[in-house]
Order: C-alpha cells, then sequence, then structure tokens
C-alpha cells in the first residue's frame, strides 16, 4: 500500500469538471485507489463517491493505493491535484 497526502488548491475545490479528470487519470491505473478526507474512504474511481466527500480549496486529502501500479497512481493524481487539475 502506498500512501500521500495532497492539498487541494484550486479555486473551487473538487467539484464535477476537476473530479472528473481525477476519475479518468485514476481509471488509468490497475491499482485499487482511494480518497481519504474527515476518516471517510470512497473509490477514487468512483464520481459519485469522489464528490460526496465535499473537497474544497483548502482541504487535504489522503490518496491511497494498493496493486502493481500503486506508487504512479498515486504520483499522477498528486500531480494532477498540485497543477490545479487543468484548470
Amino acid at each position: 500500500m502506498y500512501t500521500q497526502n495532497v492539498t487541494i488548491h484550486n479555486e473551487v475545490g473538487l467539484h464535477a469538471r476537476p473530479a472528473t479528470f481525477f476519475i479518468q487519470k485514476a481509471n488509468e491505473f490497475k491499482s485499487g485507489i482511494w480518497v481519504e478526507k474527515d476518516e471517510r474512504r470512497v473509490n477514487a474511481k468512483s464520481l459519485l463517491g469522489v464528490l460526496s466527500l465535499g473537497i474544497v480549496q483548502g482541504s487535504t486529502i489522503t490518496l491511497l493505493a494498493d496493486g502493481i501500479d500503486e506508487k504512479e497512481a498515486v504520483d499522477a493524481l498528486c500531480e494532477l491535484a498540485n497543477n490545479g487539475f487543468g484548470e
């Protein structure tokens, strides 16, 4: 299992459009990937799950992955978040 924390910096947080980019990136990997916020954990490949966390600007989330490409998956999702989800 590989884990990393990332803070969301984009102005509107992880709303529908950036969440879609996030899920598309997560689905490029074979590993199981989860997002944790405030002790709630959801599947990072589920749009409804990710949106249900209510991730706003300044939120720190934990990305967890388990599988053959776990490090690559978490690193790619952290990079996407750090780049503001292309916004």
